[in-house]
């Protein structure tokens, strides 16, 4: 699931609000692969860059997402 939510993001230029709760539940669960943890860094890199514009204000899950780019 992750894999495609990043992709969707990449391909679109935009990650949705929808997106961003998908992938806080997937990691809160601890329901990905250690591959997984690779396109958050890219997609959390890529947000930060300006390249992936954020369709939510909030930066909770951004900030969630962080915490996971150093494992």
């Amino acid at each position: 699931m992750i894999r495609s939510l990043v992709e969707s993001a990449f391909q679109t230029g935009y990650l949705s609000v929808e997106s961003e709760g998908l992938l806080h539940q997937v990691l809160a669960t601890k329901c990905y692969q250690s591959e997984d943890l690779a396109e958050l860094a890219a997609l959390y890199d890529a947000v930060r860059a300006g390249k992936i514009k954020r369709e939510g204000s909030s930066q909770l899950p951004m900030e969630f997402l962080a915490r996971y780019k150093s494992c």
